[in-house]
């Protein structure tokens, strides 16, 4: 499994993502460039099935109008934790 991500820099690519709340209206054109950024990322971050389902997920979170406030980076990062705490619990119990 994949080294887990610091949840400051999940939180900070979420923020990144609220960002084009700022500019309503033209706020939303900013998701054309941050999408791919933010699809690039969640793959570095993550990687593997959770890096390639994830990318895609957060390229169509910020791509589709008003979805922006779903922090996709953060929620990936609890499953990611979650994930490797049972695989803890597993290898510990056998």
């Amino acid at each position: 499994m994949k080294k887990q991500p610091s949840i400051y820099l999940c939180l900070l690519f979420d923020a990144v993502g609220y960002l084009s709340y700022l500019f309503p209206i033209a706020g939303e054109w900013t998701d054309i460039v941050w999408a791919p950024i933010s699809a690039f990322l969640f793959y570095k971050l993550f990687g593997g099935k959770t890096g390639r389902i994830g990318a895609l997920i957060s390229f169509a979170e910020e791509i589709v109008t008003f979805t922006d406030f779903i922090p996709t980076f953060t929620i990936a990062y609890f499953i990611r934790k979650t994930e490797k705490n049972q695989n803890i619990a597993n290898t510990s119990a056998k």
